[in-house]
C-alpha cells in the first residue's frame, strides 16, 4: 500500500515557556504533491475525554469512525467515487488516525501509549476542475481540543500543462510542502519557512517534459481555527499578536512566491536529478506603528534519487524587516498553539538522506531516514539553532509504524522555551524518543 502523502506537524511536545533573560501529467503530479511521503503531527496528548459544547468535533470524530470502519476491508485507493476524465469527476477519500508514545529527556515523560490526531483529506478531479480539503483534529487534554483546516481550494486546468488553484493552500517555497522524510519535520517548519498554508491563488505551467514553473500570491495568511491558543491555534507557523505588549503586531500581506523546478534525467543511469530554486516577497505591516517593512526569502534545492535511496540538500536565507523600534531582531510566530519568537534574518539549511527496502521482512516495508537542519540566525550573539532526526518507518497493509531520535539544541519544540529560534535557550542539546503508530484510510 502506498505510504500516506502529505503530513506533517511539528507539534507541541509540551507548554512553550518564556524565558525573560496537475494532474495533466505524471511528472507534473509528482512535482504538484511532495515527493516525499509524509504525515507529521506532534502534540502531547493527554486524556480522552468527551465535552457537551463539541458538537463540530463529535461531527469529525463520527466521520472519521465511519470511514475507518468502512475501509478496514478495502485500501485507500477503494475509498473514491466517480471518474477523473469526466465533468462530473472523481472524489477520493483518504486520513489515518494516530497514537504515539514518547520518551524525553528534558521533561517528565508520560511513557504511555495516548492518542495523538487524526486527518480527513478529501481530494476532487475531474476534465477541468480540481481542489482539495484536509482537515485535521488533534488532542492535547480533551478530544479534538484543537482542530485546523489546513487547505481547502478549487483550481481549473487551463490545458494538459497549465493550471490555476485558489483558494487556502501550501506555498511553492522550497523543493515541495516538505523538505525531509521525518513525521517531525525541521526546524524550518516551526520558522515559518516550510510547510506553509496561506490564502491566495497559484498558477502552475510546465514549460517542458521536465521544467516546472510556479507563479503564486497570496493576500494574507491562513488564519487561526478552534482551539485555545488565540490566533496561534493555527497549523502552519505565521507571524501572530505577541504576548508581550511592549513587541510590535506584525502582519503578512500580499505575498508573491515563484518557484522553478528542473527534472535531469541520465538515460545510461538508475540517476534521476530534480534542481530548483524559490523566492519569496511579501509585506510586513507593523500595525503598531503604522509603517510597512518586507521580507525577502530565497532557497535553492536539489535532490538526487538512485534506485531507492534519496539525498535532498535546500539552503536558503530569510531577511525580515518589520519597521520595529522595540524589537529589529526577532519577531512573534504561532502555531498548534504556541507563541515563541524567531530571529529576523537567517540563513538556514537542510540535509536528508532516506532509503526505501520493499518486503524487508515479509510484507513489511521499510523506510530509514536522517536528517539535519541549521538555523543559521545572523544577529550577534543569537544562538545556532539545530535539529536531528534518525528514524525509520514501516508499513503493512494499513497500518504503519514509526520511530524517530531527535536530538535538538535551542530548538523550540525540543527542550527548548519561547526563546529559542531568536537568541537560544540554556538548555543545551535535548533529546526526544518518539514512537508513532497509524493506521490509514
Amino acid at each position: 500500500m502506498n505510504r500516506i502523502v502529505s503530513d506533517f506537524t511539528h507539534k507541541q511536545q509540551g507548554a512553550i515557556t518564556w524565558n525573560n533573560d496537475l494532474q495533466p501529467s505524471a511528472y507534473f503530479d509528482a512535482l504538484s504533491e511532495d515527493q516525499f511521503s509524509k504525515k507529521r503531527g506532534m502534540l502531547n496528548c493527554q486524556k480522552w475525554s468527551l465535552r457537551p459544547d463539541i458538537p463540530v468535533k463529535l461531527i469529525l470524530l463520527v466521520t472519521l469512525l465511519s470511514v475507518m470502519t468502512v475501509s478496514t476491508a478495502i485500501y485507500a485507493e477503494d475509498l473514491s467515487w466517480g471518474n477523473a476524465d469526466t465533468a462530473l469527476g472523481k472524489l477520493t477519500v483518504s486520513g489515518w488516525v494516530r497514537a504515539n508514545y514518547q520518551d524525553k529527556d528534558y521533561s517528565d515523560s508520560d511513557h504511555k501509549l495516548k492518542f495523538n490526531a487524526a486527518k480527513l483529506d478529501l481530494k476532487y478531479d475531474a476534465k477541468t476542475l480540481f481542489g482539495g480539503v484536509e482537515y485535521r483534529c488533534y488532542q492535547n487534554d480533551t478530544l479534538c481540543d484543537f482542530s485546523t483546516l489546513v487547505n481547502a481550494n478549487l483550481g481549473y486546468k487551463l490545458s494538459d500543462t497549465s493550471r490555476i488553484r485558489l483558494g487556502l493552500q501550501d506555498m511553492p517555497f522550497g523543493i515541495g510542502r516538505f523538505w525531509t522524510s521525518s513525521w517531525y519535520g525541521s526546524l524550518l517548519d516551526n520558522a515559518g519557512l516550510e510547510d506553509v498554508h496561506n490564502l491566495g491563488i497559484n498558477w502552475q505551467q510546465q514549460l517542458s517534459t521536465n521544467t516546472v514553473l510556479d507563479l503564486a500570491y497570496f493576500a494574507r495568511d491562513g488564519g487561526s481555527f478552534a482551539g485555545g491558543g488565540g490566533d496561534s491555534a493555527r497549523y502552519a507557523a505565521n507571524y501572530v499578536e505577541p504576548e508581550n505588549t511592549t513587541t510590535e503586531n506584525i502582519e503578512e500581506k500580499n505575498m508573491w512566491v515563484a518557484r522553478i523546478n528542473q527534472k535531469i534525467q541520465f538515460d545510461d543511469y538508475p540517476v534521476q536529478f530534480n534542481v530548483g530554486g524559490s523566492y519569496w516577497y511579501s509585506d510586513l505591516e507593523n500595525n503598531s506603528n503604522g509603517q510597512t517593512g518586507h521580507r525577502h526569502a530565497w532557497n535553492v534545492f536539489g535532490r538526487l534519487n538512485y534506485q531507492k535511496a534519496n539525498l535532498t540538500l535546500t539552503a536558503g536565507q530569510n531577511r525580515s524587516d518589520t519597521k520595529s523600534l522595540n524589537a529589529t531582531d526577532y519577531t512573534t510566530v504561532g502555531s498548534f498553539e504556541s507563541k515563541y519568537l524567531v530571529a529576523n534574518k537567517s540563513n538556514y539549511y537542510v540535509a536528508n538522506i532516506d532509503y526505501h527496502i520493499n518486503d524487508f521482512y515479509r510484507d513489511y516495508d521499510i523506510t530509514p531516514y536522517y536528517s539535519y537542519t541549521v538555523f543559521d540566525k545572523n544577529k550577534s550573539g543569537f544562538a545556532t539553532s539545530t535539529r536531528q532526526i534518525l528514524g525509520a518507518h514501516m508499513d503493512i497493509k494499513q497500518f504503519s509504524l514509526a520511530a524517530e531520535y531527535i536530538v535538538g539544541k535551542n530548538d523550540v519544540f525540543i527542550g527548548g522555551d519561547a526563546n529559542s529560534l531568536a537568541k537560544g535557550d540554556a538548555s543545551g542539546q535535548s533529546k526526544l524518543l518518539n514512537l508513532l503508530f497509524i493506521y490509514s484510510f
